[in-house]
């Protein structure tokens, strides 16, 4: 008699971990046709070199200092700072650790999958000469780590402030605004990367694809720890 309890108990989790499973399943698949596009230099990596060739054509020299400073923020020097402020403000502001600590975990996660990744798969940053500083990037080029910090900064933090405030009109609201500064922030970051030479458009979308894996696994964190204990011993 326990089989039923056991299968109920199954599909009740399923249904909990569901939208984080979902979020996991689409970055995958789309860092994975990146991956092939990538390897088999088809698909969308045809345009890396072309679209990287007319950023640099186009460079100007205010253009090129605002991006800087946009990099500069998002990169591995400044931004681990900024988000270790801001979870400790926030756990002060909110007296909870929870919300902080999944921000932090996520970066952390997030961080270690660019390392791995770029380890594994080895592509060269773009040719040196094409950098504004020429050769000032010398990591593995695939995935773009600052995309994957300031997409994982926007997404996770942005759902997490959502989720504690999902009420009516303002739930519909918050997620406006939660979609706006996501795609505006991973547009500055993301083409400062181009624009700037370090990374190929390829590399920027992965690095968005790690960003929605790890917001699902986020996700699933949070609606587990978040889901209705049922006793199932009736």
């Amino acid at each position: 008699m326990d089989e039923p309890t056991g299968v109920s108990g199954a599909a009740r989790l399923t249904r909990v971990l569901a939208p984080g499973l979902v979020l996991v399943a689409l970055g995958v698949l789309g860092f994975v046709g990146l991956l092939d596009a990538v390897l088999e230099r088809d698909d969308l990596a045809a345009l890396d070199d072309p679209l990287l060739g007319w950023l640099v054509d186009h460079r100007s020299e205010g253009l090129t200092t605002a991006l800087t400073v946009v990099t500069d923020t998002f990169g591995p020097v400044i931004l681990p700072g900024l988000v270790v402020v801001g979870c400790i403000v926030w756990w002060r502001l909110s007296r909870s650790w929870w919300d902080p600590a999944l921000l932090a975990g996520a970066m952390v996660l997030s961080t270690l999958l660019s390392m791995g990744i770029k380890l594994v798969v080895e592509r060269p940053r773009p040719a040196a000469d094409l950098m504004s500083i020429p050769g000032f990037e010398t990591s593995f080029s695939f995935p773009s780590g600052h995309t994957i910090g300031a997409s994982t900064l926007v997404l996770v933090a942005g759902y997490l402030v959502w989720h504690r405030r999902r009420q009516g009109r303002v739930a519909a609201g918050g997620l406006l605004v939660w979609a706006v500064a996501s795609v505006v922030v991973v547009l500055l970051v993301g083409g400062s990367r181009l624009y700037l030479g370090y990374h190929f458009l390829t590399d920027v979308l992965a690095g968005v694809c790690v960003a929605v894996v790890v917001l699902g696994v986020v996700v699933c964190v949070n609606c587990w720890h978040e889901r209705p204990v049922v006793d199932d011993s009736h």
